[in-house]
């Protein structure tokens, strides 16, 4: 059965964004390879809203000329990826996205289904929270930056229960980001 992770940039005291929406702290190079290399295992991206208008640059980077090699890598594989985006706003989604057409656990149940290869990825803390809150994600990837930002979204949804956790993989790089995989003990 195909995975479903949460994985992102997040600050030292748990933000994903600061109080006012910037997330300038997380861009060494070293660190956006290692997104590179992540996002060859997905098979699917399931969306908020916020991310999915954060991430239509990407639709059409592979345009700009100024785009260095790794953004560039970045965006031939980001752009033909199968996006599910969950929206009540929107009425039309661009690129390789669909809207969902149900709910987000009728959706995951539907992908686990379906043939398939690669994990399905959740992006966007709403929507993970949410995804949390049912308890279907099974694993959470943070990239721990050496910042703190005082607020705004946080990565980990404020419920009241429980999660145990495994520590499945570390890694420290040179810009003293940190690494943390965590697998959900069932």
């Amino acid at each position: 059965m195909r995975s479903v992770t949460y994985s992102m940039n997040v600050s030292l005291d748990g933000y994903i964004v600061g109080p006012d929406g910037d997330f300038d702290w997380t861009a060494p190079e070293e660190v956006f390879r290692f997104w590179i290399d992540e996002i060859r295992e997905v098979g699917v991206h399931l969306l908020g809203r916020r991310l999915y208008e954060t991430m239509l640059y990407w639709e059409t980077a592979d345009q700009d000329p100024s785009l260095d090699d790794s953004m560039r890598e970045w965006a031939s594989l980001w752009k033909p990826l199968p996006k599910v985006v969950f929206s009540t706003t929107l009425s039309a989604v661009q690129g390789h996205a669909r809207l969902a057409s149900g709910g987000l656990a009728e959706e995951i149940e539907r992908l686990r289904a379906e043939p398939g290869e690669g994990d399905i990825a959740i992006g966007g803390a709403t929507l993970a929270a949410e995804a949390a809150a049912s308890d279907l994600i099974d694993e959470y990837r943070a990239m721990v930056h050496p910042v703190l930002v005082g607020g705004g979204i946080p990565f980990f949804p404020r419920r009241e229960r429980r999660v145990d956790l495994e520590l499945v993989e570390t890694r420290t790089f040179s810009s003293r980001v940190v690494y943390l995989r965590h697998r959900v003990v069932r």
